[in-house]
């Protein structure tokens, strides 16, 4: 059975390209010593079963696991299962030299060779991701994305416990190091062998593309610094973005904010985020456009979003970066108390950015995000983060990919909307405390009760808007009329 999961293995990695016929061999030799196994046995018929590369590594790994090659634990398994992919897959300077041959024809190309290197790996845990719940709700923004997300698997008690006891190494220092490139993995740190990076030239440094291995949108990619540096916000961070989408005219790309509660889950270390994929944040018109003194080139709206968003749009990079540091400038430093801004306390800073930039026709375009991380005796997880009565929802801090409109919400939610839909239908007086309140309101509201589909789509639109509630409390500029006034102020304090 064995060497015919072995066999099945290595005809899918030929049908996905990820070797040739004359490697054929040589990979398998290199799966069968993992395996511990020397000598190996065609198989008849091994060729007319057609399994998915997860699947069939799946089944790999529990063989590994009943003949004590490994021990049956999460960790222990994906090194191994990424061992097993590593020998499929080429060297990084090879993976270079394909990726940037495929460019000279279209960066499109080359891209899409890469991400299907990367899924077709096993890098990019589609299996998983395919868990996922996906859905849009309709706003008076857009279309909201809503991700409930189950693909990162939970840990077993056993690897908690040992990962709690193994020594602790500074080696990589973060999960987005470069030294991740290859790693084995070790308890407590993933599996990277079969991980490999694109390097890029970012203002004549060196910067690496890859791919988020629990891809959250379509080629949803990770642009992160050679140099293990804390993330800043800064006039060159614009001129990388337009500079990375210049190189790569399909992809957007953004970066989290540089301080606590509004910047992203990895301050520690330098990385943008971006992809193949168009937001509703890039799709919302301009509500009302200003000039700035100074910068003639750029066209300068305040565009129609939950959040306080300015778009920059014009065919010079530089213009684009000189404005922005403008913006930035003045944010830093700027306060209004009337609603409830301060640029500091004390010494600490609280105003930052989150910035966007893409291409879009013959122009290029930055969306900056005023972002605001004060904290309050009302509010003490930020009083522009998800305010308390939408916690039961999203609780936590609101990054890049929020702020465009992507909620990721976690994983206990699958049951519990579930439960609220039942509460709702009559079927059931359960449902988790924090959600009662809510469940007894959309209970009041839901007349026309029908069937599991329809009270399904009632209550996914009800977490569309409790979304959009998230959305509007990271506002600094609340879309009302002082909010709307202040954020005039703001921008009358630009020229």
């Amino acid at each position: 059975m064995i060497n015919q999961l072995v066999q099945q293995l290595i005809n899918q990695a030929l049908s996905v390209q990820l070797i040739e016929r004359e490697d054929e061999i040589y990979a398998r030799n290199q799966v069968l010593s993992l395996l511990q196994l020397a000598e190996y046995r065609e198989i008849e018929g091994s060729e007319s079963i057609a399994q998915e590369i997860p699947d069939l590594l799946d089944q790999i790994v529990d063989y590994a696991c009943k003949h004590g090659i490994i021990e049956d634990l999460f960790d222990e398994k994906e090194i191994f299962s990424s061992k097993i992919m590593n020998c499929f897959i080429a060297r990084p300077s090879s993976v270079n030299q394909l990726f940037y041959r495929k460019y000279e024809q279209n960066p499109q190309v080359a891209t899409k060779y890469f991400y299907d290197l990367s899924k077709n790996s096993n890098y990019i845990q589609m299996k998983r991701i395919r868990q996922n719940i996906e859905y849009k709700a309709a706003m008076e923004y857009g279309d909201l994305d809503i991700t409930i997300n189950l693909s990162k698997p939970e840990k077993d008690p056993k690897s908690i416990a040992l990962e709690r006891a193994v020594q602790k190494t500074n080696y990589p220092k973060c999960l987005l190091c470069i030294e991740n490139e290859g790693y084995a993995g070790r308890i407590g740190h993933p599996a990277r062998s079969n991980h490999r990076m694109i390097r890029v030239n970012l203002l004549d440094e060196n910067w690496y593309l890859q791919y988020s291995p629990y891809v959250y949108y379509n080629e949803h990619c990770i642009v992160l610094s050679e140099n293990h540096t804390d993330m800043k916000i800064s006039p060159s961070t614009f001129a990388r973005l337009l500079s990375f989408v210049e190189q790569f005219p399909h992809y957007f790309l953004g970066s989290n904010a540089d301080i606590p509660i509004v910047g992203g889950s990895i301050l520690s270390h330098e990385h943008y985020q971006g992809g193949n994929y168009q937001f509703a944040m890039a799709k919302a018109k301009n509500d009302w456009s200003f000039t700035i003194a100074g910068f003639p080139n750029v066209q300068c709206a305040v565009v129609k979003w939950p959040m306080s968003v300015i778009r920059l749009r014009s065919g010079e990079i530089s213009s684009l970066v000189d404005a922005g540091a403008h913006i930035l400038a003045k944010w830093k430093n700027y306060s209004d108390e009337t609603v409830g801004i301060l640029a500091k306390s004390a010494e600490t800073p609280h105003n930052t950015i989150t910035p966007i930039a893409r291409k879009n026709g013959n122009l290029f375009e930055m969306d900056l995000v005023l972002r605001n991380n004060r904290t309050s005796e009302e509010h003490p997880l930020g009083i522009f983060h998800p305010h308390a009565d939408v916690h039961h929802i999203k609780k936590e801090n609101i990054g890049l990919i929020e702020v465009m409109g992507l909620a990721v919400l976690p994983a206990r939610l699958k049951v519990e909307l579930d439960e609220v839909a039942n509460f709702i239908l009559g079927k059931t007086t359960v449902v988790a405390d924090y959600h009662l309140n809510w469940a007894e309101e959309l209970k009041g509201c839901y007349q026309d009760v029908g069937n599991v589909v329809n009270v399904e789509s009632f209550v996914r639109e009800e977490v569309g808007k409790k979304f959009l509630r998230v959305l509007e409390d990271a506002g600094v500029f609340k879309r009302d009329e002082a909010g709307t006034a202040a954020f005039k102020r703001f921008i009358q304090a630009l020229s």
